[in-house]
């Protein structure tokens, strides 16, 4: 199996064990043919973001036990979907990402330009 790589081209770290995130929960932004989201992109929770995806219809403040979804507040680290956080981007909403931590394949969808001005380090 191959190392997967970030955004840097580098290998990709891990985003959050504390919540647990990503597809596999894991604590990885990676993805697999399971993964309809893309759940790409380590993003740090603002609370104006996490009101941005709850009224876009992704509710990430409620615990979701059933799914270890322990929801989230702001300050935590998670996977987020690539086409939300693009969507966030675009309203002027979007949270700030460890480019360590967020999949090459983000790249597919959103710039490097783009990352970069949104990036904390890891």
């Amino acid at each position: 199996m191959s190392v997967a790589k970030n955004v840097l081209g580098t290998e990709l770290q891990s985003c959050s064990m504390d919540p647990p995130t990503g597809f596999f929960r894991d604590g990885c932004c990676r993805s697999g043919a399971d993964d309809l989201g893309l759940h790409l992109v380590c993003a740090e929770m603002t609370q104006e973001f996490l009101e941005f995806s709850r009224d876009a219809g992704n509710d990430l403040i409620t615990p979701v036990p059933a799914f270890r979804f322990p929801g989230l507040k702001p300050g935590d680290r998670w996977c987020l979907c690539v086409q939300r956080w693009k969507q966030a981007f675009e309203a002027g909403l979007a949270p700030k990402i460890v480019l360590e931590s967020t999949h090459i394949s983000t790249l597919e969808f959103v710039d490097l330009e783009d990352l970069h001005s949104h990036s904390v380090s890891s």
